[in-house]
C-alpha cells in the first residue's frame, strides 16, 4: 500500500507540470492534445518493441480500451481549454472536482457501495470551487469547461479500474491513447471549423515542451497511476490528484505571477480542497493499519 501511495504521489507531482506546459505551448487545445497523444503513442510503440513485449489483445478488449482512450483525450482537450479560457490556477482547481464525480460514479459503474464520507469530502472540494466561482466571475466559462474536464477524468479512472488485469500498464496505455488519437483526428475538422487557428504546426520550442509533456507527464505518470490503481481505489487516486493544483499553482505564481490576478476567495477555496485531500489520506493510512 505504501509503495502504491508513493507511486501515486510521484505521478501527481509529474501531472502538476501539465498545466504549466499548457501555457508554454502556443498551440490551441485540440492540436496540443493531438500532438501530445501522437508523440506518446509512437514512443510507446518503440518502447514496447525494444522490450520485446507482445501487444496482442482480444478485439473486444481493444475496442473497450480505445473507447476509454476517447474519454481521456476529451478530458485533456477540456482541461487545456479551461486553462486557456481562464488561467492555470483556475483550470487546475476545477480539476479537483474529480473526487466528487468519482464518489458518485464508482457505485454506479463498478457496484461499489456509496460511502457518505467520500461524498462529504467531494462536497468539501465542490465548496472550495464554489468559493472561487461565486466571488470571481471573470473566469466562469473556463470553470464550466474545467468541471466537464473533471467529470471526464473521473469517468476515465473508474472505467480503468476494471481493466488492470487485461495487460501490462504500458500496453493498456497504448491502446487507450491510440483510441483517443483516432477520435481527435475525426473531430479535428469540426473543431477547426468552429475554432480556426493560425497554425497547426508546433514551433521548435513547442516541440520540446510537447516531448516533455508526452514522455514525462504522460508515459511515466500514467504508468505510475495505473500501477497504483491495483492497490488504491479510484476515489483515493482522484482525490490525491487534487494535490496537482497545489504544485502547479505554486509554479504558476512563480513563473506567470498569477497570484496578482486572484482574489482572496481563491485562497479560501484552495484551503477547502487541500483539507479534503489530507482527510482522505489519513483515512487510507488509518484504514490499512486496522
Amino acid at each position: 500500500m505504501k509503495n502504491a501511495l508513493v507511486k501515486l504521489h510521484i505521478a501527481v507531482f509529474l501531472v502538476g507540470f501539465t498545466g504549466i506546459l499548457g501555457v508554454l505551448i502556443q498551440l490551441n487545445q485540440m492540436p496540443l492534445v493531438w500532438y501530445r497523444i501522437l508523440i506518446t503513442v509512437l514512443s510507446l510503440i518503440v518502447l514496447l518493441k525494444f522490450k520485446g513485449k507482445s501487444v496482442g489483445l482480444p478485439l473486444k478488449s481493444v475496442k473497450h480500451l480505445m473507447l476509454i482512450g476517447a474519454v481521456i483525450a476529451l478530458h485533456w482537450v477540456c482541461f487545456y481549454g479551461s486553462i486557456k479560457l481562464s488561467n492555470v490556477s483556475i483550470g487546475l482547481v476545477c480539476f479537483s472536482a474529480t473526487g466528487l464525480f468519482t464518489a458518485l460514479l464508482e457505485p454506479l459503474l463498478i457496484t461499489k457501495r456509496i460511502r457518505g464520507v467520500e461524498i462529504l469530502l467531494g462536497l468539501l472540494t465542490l465548496a472550495g470551487i464554489y468559493l472561487i466561482f461565486h466571488f470571481d466571475d471573470r473566469y466562469q466559462l473556463g470553470i464550466i469547461v474545467g468541471l466537464i474536464s473533471a467529470f471526464l477524468a473521473a469517468l476515465f479512472s473508474v472505467l480503468n479500474k476494471k481493466n488492470l488485469a487485461i495487460a501490462d500498464a504500458s500496453i493498456i496505455m497504448l491502446y487507450e491513447l491510440f483510441g483517443g488519437l483516432v477520435v481527435l483526428s475525426l473531430l479535428m475538422p469540426v473543431y477547426l471549423y468552429f475554432f480556426p487557428t493560425i497554425s497547426l504546426i508546433p514551433t521548435w520550442a513547442d516541440l520540446g515542451w510537447l516531448l516533455i509533456l508526452s514522455w514525462v507527464c504522460t508515459i511515466v505518470a500514467m504508468k505510475l497511476m495505473l500501477e497504483s490503481l491495483q492497490k488504491v481505489s479510484a476515489f483515493t487516486q482522484n482525490l490525491s490528484l487534487n494535490l496537482e493544483p497545489v504544485y502547479a499553482i505554486i509554479m504558476a505564481f512563480i513563473l506567470f505571477k498569477e497570484n496578482k490576478l486572484l482574489q482572496p476567495s481563491f485562497y479560501y477555496g484552495v484551503a477547502f480542497i487541500l483539507s479534503s485531500v489530507v482527510i482522505q489520506m489519513m483515512r487510507v493510512v488509518i484504514g490499512k493499519k486496522h
